[in-house]
């Protein structure tokens, strides 16, 4: 694979970034080099501790953000218009879910994973969107996985063919299309979904072959083009993804 570089973004006022799950792995990663490519990178985290800790250390700002809690949200969004603003926003915050078998899974397992997956990402493209309006290049990265994509799991050569995970992998496809809806709806908006790829991190154990910043390829391209580029696109470090 053709790794992405890092650009560097040169503007009066520097793109101001909120990355949810901020504190660590992927999340951290993007926000390490986000801010070495010249963002103001706000951490959103429901681990206070933590979550200060990583902002501390990265010289970001961090905000306490429960995706899955609308005042936690709401909260977060004032806290942010506040300081000025917003210019992207990267949904990054996610979970994985049982490891139980299929026949074995029960809705609250699927309402835990699809809560945290995919209506945290309504949650919060509601709450920011009147921010990202007043920006001149509102973008918003939402982080998805070859894990939701028909032609991946579908391909044997592929390693996402080789996993059942039926609440994760679904919940993926639907990250994907509601950032295809997103970007129908928000025209001015560049509304992007990124897969990592198989990333070592405390997600999965640290089994990927891939470092957190071959990881954090895709999100980072999408997050620096200042508004500029296609939308609705699904990519990863290569380039453009098969849905």
């Amino acid at each position: 694979m053709t790794s992405i570089d890092t650009p560097t973004e040169s503007s009066s006022a520097p793109t101001v970034t909120l990355i949810s799950g901020g504190n660590r792995g992927l999340g951290r990663e993007t926000a390490r080099r986000l801010i070495e490519a010249g963002h103001t990178v706000w951490i959103g985290a429901r681990d206070e501790t933590r979550g200060r800790e990583a902002a501390e250390a990265l010289g970001a700002r961090f905000v306490p953000l429960d995706v899955t809690d609308d005042a936690s949200v709401a909260a977060a969004a004032a806290t942010i218009a506040a300081a000025g603003g917003l210019d992207v926003l990267v949904n990054n915050a996610g979970i994985p879910g049982s490891h139980s078998p299929a026949g074995e899974l029960t809705a609250s397992d699927a309402l835990a994973v699809y809560d945290t997956n995919v209506v945290s990402i309504v949650r919060m493209t509601t709450a920011f969107a009147p921010l990202l309006r007043a920006s001149s290049a509102p973008t918003i990265v939402n982080v998805t996985s070859g894990m939701g994509s028909f032609a991946a799991v579908l391909d044997p050569s592929r390693v996402e063919s080789t996993i059942v995970a039926p609440l994760y992998q679904s919940s993926k496809a639907a990250v994907t299309m509601l950032t295809v809806q997103y970007a129908k709806a928000f025209p001015e908006f560049r509304v992007n979904a990124a897969d990592p790829g198989y990333t070592a991190t405390e997600f999965n154990g640290n089994s990927g072959p891939q470092t957190v910043t071959e990881g954090t390829d895709a999100v980072v391209e999408l997050a620096t083009r200042g508004g500029e580029g296609p939308t609705g696109t699904f990519i990863d470090r290569s380039g453009v993804a098969p849905f």
